[in-house]
């Protein structure tokens, strides 16, 4: 073979035939490009391409990448500290070994057959500094986790021992984490004399649902920068287990959003702790591919795969991924393949599923041992060196055994200050009302495009109604509504996201937030042009995920407090698909991690015929987790409502998520609607009364669009002695507001809860209690749907019949 056609069959397929594996469990991939490559020219590709490097790059697109990639992998090593990675690897593994030997058969998730993680991660953190780097953040599971926020996030290991010891357990009873969950925060000092500030991010046992977080907070302290060279400033590393990665849906989305508009953050640094297994299962049940990180193929993008028993071949990948980064600004994976010294936790036997395995790593001495060998080390200064390391853990370890309180790993930055979380205290309210002039002039502003800029004629009617709203010619509908309340928060310095699918436009035509120039396609943003010294707005359609969307939101969220962040499913129950985000971040980070967050979910709630996915938001999971006032759970039933939710959700101090159950039908619906006077005046109301009726005898509560159907039905059968009441706020329950919405109507015998729902779902097992709390003997009875495994039916024709006979029931003559 011709030199050149040799040279690109090992930059192509080298990394088959790399040395990656000390226990030979990934075997040569026999290519056959590679076989025919024979003489002194292919040893010298072999030795660049197979060797303890490789390299996975020529399936990218873009020929200066690649090119960039060969240069660097077939240029002069640069000369390795050897000394600074052995005290690396020592610190690493004697404090895993301290651990082992103080804590027997305690859970840690050692990084023993892994510890050339630590000098990887140096190399990437020193690199981000030479590149301007002043944040990074990290996210990672379990593996190695405790020994990250010692040695490279910088935990003091006395604190680390204190939560070994439990200090203080009273301190987190019904509540809290384990401590290979908690986030930490430090400085990492740089060799060079800098600093970086490291953010290490809290995350559950789901593994990689921290992935899209990670991103979210990233984009969040970029934004907040919000300069050019922000991407470069913070910089995101994400470390994966092998089989997660490969298995969990959720990095192939985060993978996904790789930049995308609204999403990207300049690259992400994914390292894998390859243990080449998962728990007990070995790769080729985990994954049909080759490598673990073959989920991030898909993307134009290098992978370095390590022999992670070459520390020396490790640093040069750190540093090879962030200067690859920093040149272009994408993802760069490494996939760095170790063992596990024990089983996945240090309470199994791997010897019952791995024997031959287990033989061979019994007798591995550890990597810093191997490696200090390898390098001439004299025998004195390692055992002086190990002697230094050990006297240092034993003394933090005695101070850890002395604490009385359990130490925090992290601390906020300053612009969490003003924020509150707990209980609700009404001290917390605040005025959302805005004066009818500076509403006017908004809404001209968001009802305008420049001159020459052609608006679809549908579209342009539509910002002719808002123009009319605007002066109060007509009520507001709920998308004015809402983009008054963005408009008016951005008016006043109030940064404002929205992202979800097909959000721009809206899924019911309803926001159209971006417009389009019909005959260019040229895009304009009226809510960016609202006065010179207004907040930035980000308003991005998504791509089509919950779980990887919803996360980067919370994560959004996470650093921005003082930002409006709002995540929109399509439809409500698209939410299932992010389950995992709403219940391990969302509704408890704050009683697992004291984190908290001001997310709104907008989620599209109310049953019109369109089916069992197109009908409910799952209302009664969320009242399920809701708990400690862990959350706001609300039905606004007008354009005003909502428009008071929205603002008082940013200028009160508390931050509690939101869930919001929007409407569908109600968006253009006139009895929806509001004067333009009720958005200057007032503010959420958590219950509406009803005073229209006097020696009312049925009272019915009931929560959204329902409500509306009843108030029409009462009309339409002269219902009079019936009285309606609108659940506003379904959690944090207002029992006050409830209380005297019942005391008005001192004569109603019959209290009903009337939902729309089955009976195994909505409100109904949530409100009842509370509300035979409040009658006053009064017996309370209840109206729905009957039981069902499906949230709705998906027949137009079934759905009316159902409809008309809850309405009938409810509205029933009385006495």
């Amino acid at each position: 073979m011709a030199d050149d056609r040799v040279r690109d069959a090992f930059r192509r397929w080298g990394y088959l035939q790399a040395d990656l594996d000390p226990f030979g469990r990934l075997e040569p991939f026999v290519h056959p490009d590679l076989e025919a490559a024979e003489g002194q020219d292919a040893e010298r590709w072999r030795g660049i391409y197979c060797g303890p490097i490789g390299a996975e790059f020529m399936h990218m697109l873009h020929a200066d990448r690649s090119r960039w990639v060969a240069e660097a992998m077939e240029g002069d090593p640069p000369e390795p500290d050897r000394g600074f990675i052995l005290r690396r690897l020592a610190e690493s593994e004697l404090l895993e070994r301290f651990l082992h030997q103080r804590y027997v058969g305690t859970k840690r998730y050692s990084l023993e057959g892994s510890a050339a993680l630590v000098p990887t991660l140096d190399a990437v953190l020193e690199s981000a500094g030479e590149h301007g780097a002043e944040v990074a953040l990290m996210a990672m599971s379990h593996r190695g986790r405790l020994n990250v926020m010692v040695n490279v996030v910088g935990v003091p290991a006395r604190d680390l021992f204190a939560h070994f010891e439990e200090s203080d357990p009273r301190s987190v009873l019904g509540g809290g984490d384990v401590r290979f969950h908690l986030g930490a925060t430090g400085n990492y000092q740089t060799r060079a004399g800098g600093a970086l500030h490291l953010h290490l991010v809290s995350n559950p046992s789901h593994l990689e649902a921290v992935d899209p977080v990670l991103m979210g907070r990233t984009r969040a302290r970029q934004d907040r920068i919000g300069d050019e060279e922000a991407i470069d400033r913070v910089v995101p590393v994400l470390v994966h287990g092998d089989a997660a990665l490969a298995g969990q849906g959720i990095a192939a989305e985060t993978l996904n959003l790789d930049g995308v508009p609204g999403f990207g953050v300049g690259g992400t640094i994914h390292v894998v702790v390859n243990n080449l297994v998962g728990f007990t299962t070995p790769p080729r049940l985990l994954h049909g591919s080759r490598y673990a990180s073959d989920v991030a193929r898909r993307l134009s993008i290098p992978i370095f795969h390590v022999n992670g028993d070459q520390p020396e071949a490790a640093v040069r990948a750190g540093r090879m991924a962030l200067e690859y980064r920093a040149r272009f600004h994408t993802d760069v994976v490494i996939d760095l393949i170790g063992f596990r010294r024990y089983g996945h936790s240090e309470v199994d036997d791997p010897t019952t599923t791995q024997p031959k395995l287990y033989r061979s790593i019994e007798k591995t001495p550890m990597l810093w041992q191997t490696y200090a060998e390898r390098i001439g080390a004299p025998r004195e200064d390692r055992d002086g060196l190990e002697k230094e390391i050990v006297d240092r853990l034993t003394r933090a370890h005695e101070e850890g055994r002395d604490a009385k309180r359990m130490p925090v790993f992290r601390k906020l930055p300053s612009y969490w200050d003003p924020g509150k979380g707990g209980r609700w205290n009404a001290s917390f309210d605040v005025d959302t009302t805005v004066p009818i002039d500076r509403l006017r002039e908004i809404a001209e502003r968001i009802a305008s495009s420049p001159a020459g800029f052609e608006v679809h004629p549908k579209v342009a009617k539509g910002l002719a109604q808002r123009r009319a709203m605007g002066r109060g010619e007509q009520d507001v509908d709920w998308g004015m509504a809402e983009a008054l309340a963005f408009g008016t928060l951005l008016r006043d310095g109030t940064r404002v996201r929205l992202t979800g699918q097909d959000t721009r436009r809206g899924t019911f035509n309803q926001r159209h937030a971006v417009l389009v120039d019909v005959n260019t396609e040229e895009e304009y943003v009226p809510l960016a042009h609202l006065a010179e010294d207004q907040a930035p707005v980000a308003i991005h359609d998504s791509t089509l995920s919950e779980a990887a969307v919803l996360g980067f939101e919370y994560g959004y969220s996470r650093d921005t407090p003082d930002a409006l962040v709002c995540w929109e499913a399509q439809f409500g129950d698209f939410a299932n698909g992010a389950q995992v985000i709403i219940d391990q971040f969302i509704a408890s980070g704050e009683d697992k991690w004291d984190l908290l967050s001001g997310l709104v979910l907008l989620l599209p709630h109310g049953y019109e015929g369109q089916g069992p996915e197109h009908s409910s938001a799952r209302l009664e999971r969320f009242l399920q987790l809701a708990a400690e006032d862990n959350i706001q759970v609300c039905q606004a039933t007008t354009a005003a409502q909502f428009f008071h939710l929205l603002r008082r959700q940013v200028l009160r101090r508390w931050r509690k998520p939101l869930v919001s159950l929007t409407p569908k039908s109600l968006l253009r619906a006139p009895a929806a609607a509001s004067p333009l006077r009720d958005l200057a005046e007032g503010r959420f109301a958590p219950v509406i009364g009803d005073d229209r009726v006097e020696s009312a005898k049925r009272l019915l509560l009931a929560s959204g669009k329902i409500v509306h159907d009843l108030r029409a039905g009462r009309e339409a059968r002269a219902a009079l002695q019936i009285a309606i009441v609108s659940l506003e706020q379904l959690y944090p329950f207002p029992e006050k507001e409830v209380a005297e919405a019942l005391e008005v109507h001192p004569d109603a015998e019959e209290i009903v809860w009337v939902q729309e729902e089955p009976a195994n779902m909505g409100a109904l097992t949530f409100v009842r209690p509370r509300l035979e709390r409040l009658t006053g003997g009064r017996p309370v009875t209840t109206i729905h749907r009957s039981p069902s495994a499906s949230t709705a039916t998906g027949s137009f024709a079934a759905h009316r019949l159902e409809q008309e006979a809850l309405l009938n029931i409810a509205l029933r003559k009385t006495g």
